[in-house]
């Protein structure tokens, strides 16, 4: 009989854990998809705040860069306070401050407080990386699978990339754009309830149980420092390469819909190429995969210079696969370099130093628009990239292959 109790109580905290697995990647993926789709909706809306406003390149980097900026900055310190809040009231609380920052933003009259509503936004998107990928791998590594589930996370993120930018670039060609921005605002509001109501109380006591059992990772520090730079240097190329699409799809032609339709069509194969790069990193290895995902980036994003306008959209999938698939393998081995206790602080670590970059390559390249032209400073982000393929190799030194 007491088997059977043993027995019965084993089975009913297997089922526990496996709903809160469940509902923790659920959570996560969800407020992925709502912050990348509000962070990326920005590429949509730059155009058009230009013309508005008349700015420069170097500006409209500024814009974008201001909001990336405020999002890396402040990702230790949200880290930090998940610790005395919870995870799940700061990933809510930043969820509905970037949906706050939205509905700002659809009242702004001028470019000063554009420029506040996107560093609230910032602020409010701090809290979701760091947080949501830490919470799916303590609440998936003791059952497996926390690089497939990583690659889940990231794959929602793309949806988000995908369907909020492509909407509102459909929506712009029968609404003003303060309108649709507001109602982007209420979504992320709307959002943020849902992730209050999904994500488990219990998430923090079985985190800990989960991480009693963590498998550490090697602590290498020169390793993680190559992790950084490969990661730094991929997002400061993306983000980059993203702020300048807009404009070159619009010198080729392209209106304010087809702008929005050829985001879509890149965030498509983005979100695949982040499912598919995750899982094909568990299987051939982390630095085989950044090789071909690195070199077929730099080649298609020549490519993008070139082609006319309808090869080019014919071709942004696969550029976007190639684009956003690496991020899932260099996420993926964020735990494999963490040292004892430090994962959560390595992963906000890790995506300070990626966002930071991110943030501060549309400006630096949004001056080299200005002075060279837009082809001149997308070809300059191709050849940048090359230089992760030497650090990857570094990396998977430090994971000990």
């Amino acid at each position: 009989m007491n088997n059977l109790k043993i027995a019965s109580a084993s089975s009913d905290s297997d089922f526990t854990d496996i709903s809160i697995r469940r509902r923790s990647l659920m959570a996560a993926c969800g407020a992925h998809a709502i912050h990348d789709g509000l962070t990326d909706l920005i590429y949509v809306l730059l155009p058009i705040w230009q013309t508005q406003f008349s700015i420069s390149y170097a500006l409209v980097g500024l814009l974008r860069g201001s909001y990336s900026g405020v999002m890396a900055s402040f990702q230790l310190l949200a880290s930090r306070l998940a610790k005395r809040w919870g995870r799940h009231r700061m990933l809510a609380g930043g969820t509905a401050l970037a949906g706050v920052a939205y509905l700002v933003a659809g009242q702004a009259g001028g470019l000063t407080m554009l420029l506040i509503a996107l560093l609230l936004g910032g602020l409010g998107a701090s809290t979701q990386h760091p947080l949501a990928s830490s919470i799916v791998t303590d609440t998936h590594e003791a059952g497996g699978g926390v690089k497939e589930a990583l690659a889940q996370y990231n794959f929602a993120g793309d949806v988000g990339k995908t369907l909020i930018p492509g909407l509102v670039g459909l929506s712009l060609v029968v609404v003003s754009w303060q309108t649709s921005v507001t109602l982007m605002g209420l979504l992320g509001l709307a959002a943020a309830g849902l992730l209050w109501w999904l994500i488990p109380t219990r998430l923090e006591a079985v985190s800990e149980k989960k991480a009693s059992k963590a498998i550490t990772g090697t602590g290498s520090a020169s390793g993680l420092r190559a992790l950084l730079l490969t990661g730094t240097l991929d997002s400061a190329v993306r983000m980059g390469f993203l702020t300048f699409l807009p404009f070159l799809l619009k010198s080729k032609g392209a209106g304010t819909a087809g702008i929005g339709l050829a985001l879509s069509l890149l965030f498509v194969g983005g979100a695949f190429g982040k499912l598919l790069c995750g899982y094909l990193g568990a299987r051939i290895g982390m630095m085989k995969t950044v090789w071909l995902t690195e070199s077929a980036t730099s080649l298609l994003i020549l490519l993008a210079v070139w082609l006319p306008l309808s090869a080019m959209m014919a071709m942004l999938p696969l550029l976007g696969l190639a684009l956003n698939g690496t991020s899932s393998v260099l996420y993926g081995a964020v735990p494999e370099l963490a040292g004892a206790g430090k994962r959560e602080q390595t992963f906000a670590l890790f995506y300070t130093g990626t966002i930071g970059g991110g943030a501060l390559s549309p400006v630096l390249f949004g001056r080299l628009g200005d002075v060279a032209g837009v082809p001149v400073a997308v070809i300059t982000l191709a050849a940048i990239l090359l230089f992760t393929l030497p650090l990857s190799w570094r990396v998977q030194k430090g994971l000990g292959g």
